[in-house]
């Protein structure tokens, strides 16, 4: 059975965008390094030819991967789901109990989480210990800096 990769609409068009470049422009222009490296005689001891093609393989790996991805995403619309319990696709506001300060993240697939623009994978333990929680309710998280207490103050469907 074919493992789903759930994600957002945003994350899947970024996945697909960043195939799109991989393909059309990235490849024909390690392809072009790789010929000209070649023109420069022996390739044994050629640095910019096996530069060229870890790059080549690099790119083709990415490729690969993002297609794999895509082939078996499972898009969810967030902005078609609704109510107060956390769930995939809820952008949850908390409270650090000990700090008062306050965080704002979205619940996505692994493929799409990026901590600098506040979306966490569904994978990971703050994202575990919010699945299934309501406004009000306080969690608690274990993660490798040590355990953190919030308060769950906002459940938004973006």
């Amino acid at each position: 059975m074919i493992e789903k990769v759930p994600m957002t609409r945003g994350g899947h068009a970024a996945l697909a965008d960043e195939l799109k470049k991989r393909q059309s422009v990235d490849r024909p222009r390690i392809i072009e390094h790789i010929a000209e490296a070649r023109s420069h005689g022996d390739l044994s001891e050629n640095a910019e030819y096996h530069a060229a093609k870890e790059d080549q393989s690099h790119n083709e790996g990415r490729i690969a991967e993002l297609e794999d991805k895509l082939a078996r995403a499972e898009i969810i619309d967030v902005s078609k789901l609704s109510g107060d319990t956390i769930k995939f696709g809820a952008t949850v506001t908390l409270i650090d109990e000990d700090t008062d300060k306050k965080a704002v993240w979205q619940i996505v697939g692994e493929a799409e989480a990026d901590a600098k623009k506040g979306r966490i994978s569904i994978t990971s333990p703050l994202a575990r210990a919010l699945i299934g929680k309501k406004k009000g309710a306080s969690v608690e998280v274990v993660a490798p800096g040590g355990a953190k207490a919030y308060e769950i103050t906002k459940v938004e469907w973006r």
